[in-house]
């Protein structure tokens, strides 16, 4: 059906994942042309919506990551437009992208994430109070690809890190540290299609580790014992649908050697590039290469509202 549509590829954008999403964004549109697919690449900016009125855009491929494209913003312009977009929806892509709002929605579905305190600029942050102990983990509340992140070991470390998620939000999260592997569960039309274990070269699979090819190790299937690979890909599906999520998904979690799942988050647009964790679950999981999956994707695109 797409076929005979002109798709706009949107990538770029204006969030700190810029350079990501230009990767993504290029590698897709290369697997839509080759499947005969008339599909152009748009650098998003604020003139979105003219652009895609001058292009005569007919379907979206979303190839953006973080603020401004990941957080329903971007989503919510397509609905305006009534141009039919892949991914998730409004309501979804901002829950996700909020991670004090997407762990409140995990809570309310008896999903299991580390436990928290939320901070806005100028509150202060006192060790003593918090319910847990070092390490902790402090990020920004709406950030992805694990930009402004930092793990506090000591209570000297505390000021840098709190001063670096600061400059990413305004409003930052304070965690326990949760000691496991890291898994991820690739979603694909409202089903696993496989869970990939990372093992980072750095501290944690941080910014470095996700895009540095060598930076990480990949493992498929993840060393779970059978039993405990089903219970997280479960654990991946409810997360993706306890935020509404549509179309695909990747559910980053963190394993505990006493078997249980904690969810770091849910990834709405994950990264298309060569270093990628849902094409390679989709290729060992699902059987799909990188053009089937991008092939899949936009023949779902779709509007979450429905105008009559």
């Amino acid at each position: 059906m797409m076929k005979s549509k002109k798709i706009g590829v949107l990538f770029g954008g204006l969030s700190a994942e810029r350079e990501v999403s230009l990767k993504s964004g290029a590698a897709v549109h290369r697997a839509l042309v080759a499947q005969g697919y008339n599909a152009v690449t748009i650098d998003v900016g604020r003139d979105l919506a003219d652009v895609l009125k001058r292009e005569g855009i007919e379907a979206a491929f979303i190839a953006l990551h973080g603020r401004y494209g990941e957080d329903g913003c971007v989503q919510g312009l397509l609905e305006l437009l009534q141009i039919p977009y892949t991914g998730s929806g409004v309501l979804a892509s901002a829950l996700a992208m909020h991670k004090l709002y997407s762990k409140q929605a995990f809570a309310a579905s008896g999903i299991l994430t580390a436990p928290f305190r939320c901070y806005r600029r100028g509150e202060p942050v006192i060790l003593a109070d918090l319910p847990f102990t070092l390490p902790i983990v402090v990020k920004p509340v709406q950030e992805g690809s694990s930009v402004g992140v930092s793990i506090v070991k000591e209570e000297t470390q505390l000021e840098k890190a709190l001063e670096l998620a600061f400059c990413h939000d305004e409003e930052i999260l304070v965690e326990q540290f949760i000691k496991g592997q890291e898994v991820q569960v690739g979603i694909i039309e409202d089903r696993p299609v496989g869970a990939i274990e990372i093992v980072p070269k750095n501290e944690f699979y941080d910014f470095e580790a996700k895009y540095t090819d060598g930076m990480a190790e990949h493992i498929f299937p993840a060393r779970l014992e059978k039993s405990l690979y089903e219970k997280a890909q479960q654990v991946g599906l409810a997360a993706h649908r306890a935020l509404g999520c549509k179309g695909y998904s990747r559910v980053d979690l963190l394993v505990t050697t006493t078997g249980d799942c904690y969810v770091l988050e849910v990834n709405t647009l994950p990264g298309m590039t060569a270093l990628s964790l849902l094409p390679e679950i989709a290729a060992k999981g699902g059987g799909l290469s990188f053009e089937d999956l991008v092939s899949r994707i936009i023949e779902s695109a779709a509007l979450s509202i429905k105008v009559h």
